[in-house]
């Protein structure tokens, strides 16, 4: 079996109130969840007027 690192870029519209960090966060543990990868991890955000 081989290990893989994957890179994804996800681009999101927020409403004021949601935290960046917050949605990545919970991206992170629905990938681990559902595709049972070893880790997900946030690492930057960009935010774009």
């Amino acid at each position: 079996m081989q290990r893989v690192d994957l890179y994804i870029k996800v681009e999101v519209e927020l409403e004021d109130e949601e935290k960046p960090d917050r949605v990545a966060a919970e991206i992170c543990r629905q990938i681990q969840k559902n595709y049972v990868v070893r880790r997900a991890e946030f690492t930057n955000s960009i935010t774009h007027e």
